[in-house]
Formats: structure tokens, C-alpha cells, sequence
């Protein structure tokens, strides 16, 4: 039963970022997108100071042909056992978009990055959503749904893991070869919960979620939001965070069994310069 427990909380939410998860390209119609391409510059820009990307094995293809280039491109990743959400490009209400569909599915949008904490600034996004899911419920891990999720992958001191947390990281890199994130923040639209609230993944305490909107008042229109990293990392986690290592888009359903539409826009995020990182 422990062991189950973790590799759900590996599949569903953790290693997925870090290597878990079937990796595939996104296809040609997303990754050649004015919403892939607005969002790729932005975060291609912030990954600047990353190390040089390890050449992909031969097996990963770009889906305009040749080798994907590592750490630079979304990709689609699927969980094991679960069927995938549909990432389509779209215009909604004049805007460059991915429109996504869930069906009792779980598979997430990815963009690997490494930005230094003292480069850390902004992230802006903006999504549009339609209705809620009705029987879900952020603090329970038979209802943990959610239509619409922007997530940030952090490193960090592994060696302040708890000891399940720890067990978990080991089985993520004995299953992939890589550890978990240190600990994953995501932005979500909560049914009922406040309106900047922290909530704990009921899985795992090394993901926590900052509810950016609650319940149905604004619903059926574009929204945006612009968050500052560093604080909402420190406000959730009680510390400093280490280095962004990735960025995604998670729509599911699959806890729930029900069906979600609702549309992003395209994500992009500032950085912090040398003065503002002195002064701070």
C-alpha cells in the first residue's frame, strides 16, 4: 500500500517534471504555434544562463524533423496509466491560445529552464475557463483535479526531505535515473477555497498550490495575473528557492472522471537583473 501511495504521488505529480513521465513532442501543430512561439521566446530568454542542453539520443525527434533539441522545446508528458489531455493551438476572444480538453485524463505541458534563484523575478500567464469541475476538491486526494494549473519545478537540499518524501525521491530516480524536484508551486483555480490560499497536496508536502481564483464569479473571461516567484515560493514553502528547472501547463481530471475545457494563454517570465538582485 506505501509503495502504491508513492508511485502515485511519483506519477501524478513529482517526477513529472523531472524525467517520470512518457516524453513526446507536442506535435507539429503546438510546437509551431503562436502560442508555443510567444512562450518559448520568453522562457528560451530566461534559460540564457543555463548549462549547454545534452545532445538528445537519437531516438527523440523534433517534430519538424531532426534531433529535439534538449531543455529548449515544450513537450507533452504522459503518465503511465493515464490517458493524455489534448493540447491544441486556438484563438479565444482575440487571443493566441491553447485550448485544452481533459476526459477523466492527466498529462501536462513541459519547458525545461534553469534560472538562478537571484535572477528569479515574475511569471505572467492568463487563462480562460469556461465552468468548474464540480467534485473537485483540492485538499483531497480522491478529488485533486484541477481544469487549469501553471507549475514551477525548483531544486533544492534533498538531504531536508522528511523520510517519506525521501523514499519518494529515491524511487523517482531508481524508476528514472533523475530525483524529484526539491518542491513544485503551482498557481490553480480552486471550486471554494480563498483567493491566495496555500494548500498542501494531499499526496505529498513537496508540492503546495497558491489558489490565484476561487469559485464561479469570473469565469467565461480571459484573466491574467502577474506573480512575483520568489515571494510566493517563500510564502509557501517557509524558505528561500533554489533554481527554476521547469515550467508547465497540467490539466486532469482523472480523479474525478469528469470532462473540462479551458484555454491558456501564452506564459512568459521576467527576469530579475544584477541591481535588483543586489538591492533584494
Amino acid at each position: 500500500m506505501y509503495r502504491r501511495w508513492l508511485v502515485g504521488a511519483l506519477v501524478l505529480g513529482l517526477g513529472a517534471l523531472n524525467g517520470c513521465a512518457h516524453r513526446q513532442p507536442p506535435g507539429e501543430d503546438v510546437a509551431s504555434s503562436p502560442w508555443a512561439l510567444q512562450s518559448r521566446l520568453a522562457l528560451a530568454a530566461m534559460s540564457s544562463l543555463a548549462p549547454a542542453p545534452v545532445a538528445a539520443p537519437a531516438s527523440a525527434v523534433h517534430p519538424r524533423g531532426g534531433n529535439a533539441p534538449a531543455a529548449r522545446e515544450w513537450e507533452h508528458r504522459r503518465f503511465p496509466g493515464k490517458r493524455a489531455t489534448e493540447y491544441t493551438p486556438a484563438r479565444k476572444a482575440g487571443r493566441d491560445a491553447l485550448v485544452v480538453r481533459a476526459a477523466a485524463s492527466a498529462s501536462m505541458l513541459r519547458h525545461r529552464v534553469h534560472v538562478p534563484p537571484q535572477a528569479l523575478s515574475t511569471v505572467r500567464f492568463s487563462w480562460f475557463l469556461p465552468a468548474l469541475i464540480d467534485a473537485a476538491d483540492l485538499h483531497e486526494r480522491d478529488a485533486d483535479d484541477s481544469p487549469l494549473r501553471i507549475v514551477l519545478a525548483f531544486e533544492g537540499d534533498r538531504s531536508r526531505f522528511s523520510t517519506r518524501d525521501a523514499a519518494l525521491s529515491e524511487l523517482a530516480h531508481a524508476l528514472t535515473g533523475e530525483p524529484m524536484p526539491y518542491a513544485t508551486l503551482m498557481y490553480v483555480w480552486s471550486n471554494a477555497s480563498a483567493t491566495d490560499a496555500v494548500v498542501r497536496a494531499p499526496r505529498t508536502d513537496r508540492i503546495r498550490s497558491i489558489v490565484v481564483e476561487s469559485g464561479a464569479a469570473r469565469l467565461n473571461r480571459w484573466i491574467d495575473y502577474e506573480r512575483d516567484i520568489r515571494a510566493d515560493f517563500e510564502r509557501a514553502f517557509g524558505e528561500a528557492p533554489g533554481a527554476l528547472v521547469g515550467v508547465a501547463l497540467l490539466s486532469d481530471t482523472d480523479n474525478t472522471g469528469a470532462m473540462a475545457q479551458a484555454w491558456y494563454g501564452p506564459l512568459s517570465l521576467s527576469r530579475r537583473s544584477a541591481q535588483q538582485s543586489v538591492r533584494h
